[in-house]
């Protein structure tokens, strides 16, 4: 008897693309965000982790920019803050704002949410993701 063995087929993912079809649309949706927290390029810049204003804008151009893990990572955290205040403070305008606003928790020590994520390191978006994530229980 002879035995067959079955071919599993699997997905074909294109090395070129890290982002997985996912940056364009966090691109877009970060764009917004922007927008409604007020930053300045220089700030979006920061936040992303991007060194460079012409790649920046390269990107934002493309549909479908091929982002690092770091700034993939970057964007998650971003879109997780946004959504997190949405949630958390149902008011747009006041959910908006938060991020500029000085706040007491000892994480950020009398400066704002923004002060602590525009520190550059990606921990920094991470550690306020969480907190908010704690308040929303």
């Amino acid at each position: 008897m002879a035995m067959t063995h079955a071919h599993t087929v699997r997905p074909t993912r294109n090395p070129r693309n890290r982002s997985g079809g996912l940056g364009g649309a966090g691109l877009r949706a970060f764009e917004n965000i922007a927008a409604a927290w007020g930053l300045s390029i220089a700030e979006q810049l920061t936040l992303l982790g991007i060194a460079s204003r012409s790649t920046f804008f390269k990107w934002r151009r493309e549909r479908e920019p091929r982002l690092p893990a770091d700034t993939l990572e970057r964007l998650s955290y971003l879109l997780g803050i946004y959504k997190s205040l949405q949630i958390l403070l149902p008011d747009p305008k006041a959910a908006d704002e938060w991020v500029r606003r000085p706040n007491q928790d000892p994480l950020f020590g009398g400066r704002s949410a923004l002060e602590r994520m525009l520190s550059g390191h990606v921990a920094d978006l991470y550690i306020v993701r969480q907190f908010l994530d704690a308040q929303r229980g």
